[in-house]
């Protein structure tokens, strides 16, 4: 069941709550998240993937407001973290620093050095030279640290080239070819500094077909099973995240596939098992408001200007990604094409191109749908635009997650050198 439907007198709601009452009181551009959809999609990702066993750490690079985080906490959850930011953001919301894994390539020793301190549950190292530093910090520490080594199988994920990292082309992980994983394993076990924890693998975001993921684990089950045969330790396999949601519809991701394909190719594996969803908990559970600020008429179609742009939703521009747009309001009958697009000075500043929408003017709202992830937490201040606040609607209550600032605010964080 969507998160955002619309009520008997047409109104698009949050959970029940009016959109139009969120933007009256709230402002635009605002990210109106579901906390009940989120918890929801939580809770149906955990019990699919129940019977293989394991545990669910949430992606917060997908959306890492401190409320969206708690209330995962609440419901069980622990994180996957890929900076030393978000591990803030993770122990600030509740998540214990055991139930906490650290991925990434390019983590620095600072942000090593506080992970260990925290005593942060696993640490996915994905090079040699990474393994290295690792030992390294924890030495000067007196300490072991929990590294899972990340792998690279070599399977393409069949999604967006930007966001597929399954591949040994790219930046990720270590390859299981010509012996590189398997012998960067053996020296993690045979160093005094470092537990070995497992291996882990992560093949791209936005898969929407099984089979990528069927092949990515059969091969590090397989890499597993051969390091154990020589007598080595691999408590955990870390199968990632990456399942896609409807971007078209809206509807709700069903991981029961998913769980069966999990439960099916590890049941009796005797491996611990990890998983990292991110996009599929909250994208459908989250929504970008922006009102119209002039329609432009073109040549051949309408310029519907608003006031949310690419520095709220970079997504559009970034990935070609496509969002349905519909009014808050009661929807009329279609008028004809329109792009949606922001006051940023780039062509690429827009939300949405050449949907079929009915006649608008100055001042309607407009619901970006599905933006629940990669949304907010790529925002920036491009053009000195003050990013789009955040709020959740949570058992018929709204909450305020973080509100707009304002430019007066922006300009407080710089100062002006003594010139001349």
């Amino acid at each position: 069941m969507s998160s955002f439907t619309r009520n008997a007198k047409g109104h698009l709601c949050a959970a029940g709550m009016p959109l139009s009452r969120i933007v009256a009181s709230h402002g635009s551009p605002l990210y109106v998240y579901s906390g009940d959809g989120i918890r929801d999609d939580y809770r149906r990702f955990a019990d699919a993937v129940g019977p293989a066993g394991g545990a669910v750490h949430f992606a917060l690079k997908a959306n890492s407001a401190l409320g969206v985080i708690a209330l995962l906490a609440q419901n069980g959850a622990g994180a996957d973290i890929v900076s030393g930011g978000e591990m803030a953001r993770a122990l600030t919301a509740g998540i214990p620093a055991g139930r906490i894994v650290f991925s990434g390539v390019g983590k620095s020793a600072d942000e090593i050095g506080a992970a260990l301190d925290a005593g942060i549950g696993q640490i996915n190292a994905e090079s040699p030279q990474e393994v290295e530093a690792i030992s390294r910090i924890a030495a000067a520490r007196g300490m072991q640290a929990p590294v899972a080594l990340r792998v690279n199988v070599d399977v393409a994920p069949k999604t967006h080239a930007k966001i597929s990292t399954g591949q040994r082309s790219t930046k990720f992980g270590v390859s299981t070819a010509q012996n590189e994983a398997a012998d960067l394993y053996r020296r993690m076990a045979a160093d005094p500094h470092i537990r070995p924890a497992g291996l882990a693998v992560h093949i791209g975001s936005q898969i929407l077909d099984l089979d990528p993921f069927e092949r990515a684990y059969t091969a590090l089950l397989s890499f597993g099973t051969a390091l154990r045969g020589e007598g080595l330790e691999v408590p955990m396999l870390d199968l990632g995240g990456g399942i896609g949601v409807d971007y078209q519809d809206g509807t709700a991701t069903d991981f029961t596939a998913y769980g069966k394909l999990v439960s099916r190719l590890f049941a009796d594996s005797g491996f611990k098992l990890g998983f990292e969803p991110g996009r599929s908990i909250v994208a459908n559970n989250g929504v970008l408001l922006t009102r119209v600020i002039y329609v432009k008429d073109g040549d051949n179609k309408r310029f519907v200007i608003v006031d949310a742009a690419m520095n709220d939703l970079l997504r559009p521009t970034l990935y070609e990604a496509h969002h349905t747009i519909q009014p808050v309001g009661p929807v009329g009958p279609v008028e004809g094409p329109a792009d949606i697009v922001g006051p940023v000075c780039e062509t690429g500043d827009y939300l949405g191109l050449d949907r079929m929408l009915p006649a608008l003017a100055a001042g309607d709202c407009l619901a970006v749908m599905s933006a629940g992830a990669y949304g907010a937490v790529m925002a920036s201040s491009y053009n000195s635009r003050p990013p789009a606040g955040e709020v959740m609607v949570l058992d018929g209550t709204l909450h305020t997650l973080r509100r707009r600032r304002d430019i007066t605010e922006l300009l407080a964080e710089e100062t002006i050198p003594a010139i001349g």
